[in-house]
């Protein structure tokens, strides 16, 4: 998952290098999203009928291929490949390495697995930027090494990967390998809606941090330094494997409504940010929202693999995250678009304001009606 965000500090280099405006690096970061949205409607579940070894192998093939197209870019087409490999791997990972996990965790420590499965989603998502980063600023060849480095633990992957238990039992004969578009199951469907909107709102926020806040630190505050745009980035990240960890004590019932609302108040202040062209507030913004969006990830996919049935998890789950990375990449590109009329300052109040209506809206939602549970 790292290497999904990896490029997030090296899009300015790229811009000087390649001379492309603030609307191309939102595409070229939704063009990642559309592989992530097509390798789940498309393979969502075929980890429920190949296993789910099968398919992490070949997700971490495509890593590898994205990581080269980097390493050897010669311009935008190159980009655009490279984003679309990283997102279709990116697809294929998170519903079968989700349900990997949590079929692989004994019964009673299923809530640990759970944990420990978005843990590594967003942890890995936040080290990318900051490994780039430092990468970029302090070593040798900044928009070669990263890539170097991120094969080599690829190749770790690999081994690792070889050597898990498989978790499927194979059917005889193998049904048909078909798209399923997505897959949500009538008996899950009361709980589906509310949690995919609780992701889509966070997963928002984590794309203006991923697309939208590079550009931000170095046009409006200066901030040319490519560590410290990898580690504000990576901020946001930590703050949602943090929020995640919170939501044990809590519970799935709590926790989801009271992240959509740390969510909200999160974003307030990244808009605050906006308006004073203050870093501190941003730094702050990007904790706080931070917490509430894993607050909310990890109890709205909790909520939606625990009402899921066997056969149909892999796809249940992948449909899950179709909704969060619909949220992750159309709004970014509308912010890409309006910062042409509007400029980034503007383009970013309209954004964080949507975000907050739909998150609190949520957020009250819940409250009224909180999430059922198994």
């Amino acid at each position: 998952m790292a290497g999904t965000t990896l490029p997030t500090p090296l899009y300015g280099l790229y811009e000087e290098q390649l001379g492309f405006d603030e609307l191309t690096v939102t595409v070229v970061f939704a063009v990642y999203a559309i592989g992530v949205i097509t390798a789940l409607l498309v393979a969502g579940d075929f980890s429920d009928v190949l296993g789910r070894r099968p398919v992490l192998m070949v997700a971490l093939g495509l890593s590898v291929l994205s990581a080269l197209c980097f390493l050897f870019e010669g311009g935008l087409s190159l980009l655009f490949v490279g984003r679309l490999l990283s997102g279709c791997a990116a697809g294929l990972l998170s519903g079968a390495a989700t349900a990997a996990v949590l079929e692989l965790a004994p019964p009673d420590r299923r809530a640990r697995a759970g944990f420990a499965a978005t843990a590594a989603n967003m942890g890995g998502l936040g080290c990318g930027p900051l490994l780039s980063g430092f990468l970029a600023e302090y070593a040798p060849w900044p928009l070669r090494l990263p890539f170097l480095v991120h094969i080599a633990l690829l190749l770790a992957a690999v081994a690792v990967t070889r050597a898990l238990p498989e978790t499927v039992t194979r059917r005889v004969p193998r049904p048909p390998l078909r798209p399923q578009g997505m897959v949500v199951p009538q008996e899950t469907r009361e709980v589906f809606v509310p949690a995919g909107l609780a992701a889509f709102a966070g997963f928002s926020l984590l794309g203006l941090f991923t697309a939208v806040a590079p550009g931000f630190l170095s046009q409006t505050l200066g901030e040319d330094n490519q560590a410290v745009i990898g580690l504000i980035v990576f901020t946001a990240f930590c703050s949602s494997t943090a929020g995640q960890l919170l939501m044990g004590p809590m519970g799935t019932r709590r926790a989801l409504p009271a992240g959509c609302l740390v969510l909200t108040i999160g974003m307030a202040l990244v808009a605050s940010s906006l308006l004073t062209e203050s870093l501190t507030l941003l730094v702050v913004g990007a904790v706080i929202g931070g917490l509430g969006q894993g607050l909310a990830f990890r109890a709205a996919l909790t909520s939606v693999s625990a009402v899921a049935p066997d056969e149909h998890r892999g796809a249940t789950i992948s449909a899950f995250f179709v909704v969060a990375y619909v949220g992750i990449s159309l709004p970014v590109v509308g912010v890409g678009a309006l910062t042409l009329a509007l400029g980034l300052r503007d383009a970013g109040l309209i954004f964080t304001g949507y975000v907050m209506l739909l998150s609190a809206g949520v957020g009250v939602f819940l409250l009224r009606r909180p999430p059922r549970t198994v």
